[in-house]
């Protein structure tokens, strides 16, 4: 009993009771607006807006956040077979953001939200839809119709269409092209592209368009004509035209433009029926299927596309009917 009693009362245990313990810390601490501006651009605009977009979708079919395992899995059975499968992923990514961003636990981790996608995927399959190549008949017939255009909105339309197709652009590089990314030599032009799609944090690579033997279809050329007539000379390189010809914005094209612009060139070659198998990205697939075509090298063909690997690249190359691969029987 003494020891105990002096044990108590010794100068350590003392110390250690009167020693002020730490106060918890604090489970939300607000952050600063440095802060929240670089956690925003860690993802880019485009796909921001496309989970914001899938959000939407989701509270409007009866959805809400914090969202229960059930109430996903049915969401996700109900558009089963009328989205893609990789549409439906990527909601489930923009739910599963929107839990853990707010401390919520993410249903889409659920068994059964698991167990109703592996079960979508083995029903309806994950090939996602492939559009049309435009290749160069393609882009050559779209041009004769471009040019019946008045001339401000034939200038723009076939700059774009030359220039994402001879640097197999995606519609968000062709938008961001700014006038100060363009140098000019004597056999072509060297575009810098800061980011894109694959580049999020901007390494940046530059794509060179040479010079076509024909005038009429140059993409420098028309590049030239274009900002020449357009009076655009610093800032976004493809902007909007008035309706009646004679004015150009001072913003840039968006990306769903070009898809317009595609669709628009390709309905008065073929009609409307034609645009369902068409987008900005045929432009892309154009350059890679005309590319393998006339027996350029993988590794040329990724130089300019920017491309990692083979296998990627291989996805846009279109069988077509004069595909150059030989039969063996």
């Amino acid at each position: 009993m003494a020891d105990k009693v002096s044990l108590s009362r010794s100068p350590v245990a003392s110390a250690a009771r009167n020693t002020p313990r730490p106060a918890p810390p604090t489970r939300f601490e607000a952050t600063s607006a440095t802060v929240d501006g670089f956690t925003a651009a860690a993802q880019s605009e485009a796909t921001r807006r496309a989970y914001a977009g899938d959000l939407k979708h989701f509270r409007k079919h009866g959805g809400k956040i914090p969202a229960t395992p059930q109430m996903v899995a049915n969401y996700v059975a109900q558009f089963a077979g009328v989205h893609a499968v990789a549409t439906l992923n990527r909601r489930l990514i923009a739910l599963h953001q929107a839990h853990t961003e707010q401390g919520l636990t993410s249903p889409v981790m659920d068994r059964l939200v698991k167990r109703t996608m592996q079960g979508i995927r083995r029903t309806f399959g994950v090939a996602q839809r492939r559009v049309k190549a435009l290749v160069k008949t393609d882009l050559l017939e779209m041009l004769v119709m471009v040019n019946r255009q008045k001339p401000m909105k034939a200038a723009r339309d076939r700059a774009l269409l030359l220039i994402g197709f001879a640097g197999a652009l995606r519609r968000s590089e062709l938008v961001a092209i700014q006038c100060a990314d363009v140098t000019r030599f004597e056999g072509g032009a060297e575009i810098h592209l800061p980011r894109s799609k694959t580049d999020q944090v901007g390494a940046g690579r530059t794509v060179w368009v040479p010079h076509a033997k024909d005038a009429e279809r140059c993409p420098v050329a028309a590049l030239d004509q274009w900002l020449a007539l357009s009076g655009v000379s610093q800032g976004p390189v493809f902007r909007w035209v008035s309706r009646h010809d004679n004015l150009v914005g001072d913003k840039g094209l968006t990306s769903q433009s070009v898809a317009l612009v595609v669709k628009r060139s390709v309905k008065r070659v073929h009609g409307a029926a034609a645009t369902k198998a068409v987008s900005g990205h045929s432009l892309r697939a154009g350059y890679c299927t005309e590319a393998a075509l006339v027996g350029m090298a993988p590794w040329q063909i990724r130089e300019q596309t920017g491309h990692k690997s083979d296998v990627t690249l291989a996805k846009y190359i279109r069988p077509i009917t004069k595909r150059k691969i030989p039969s063996l029987l």
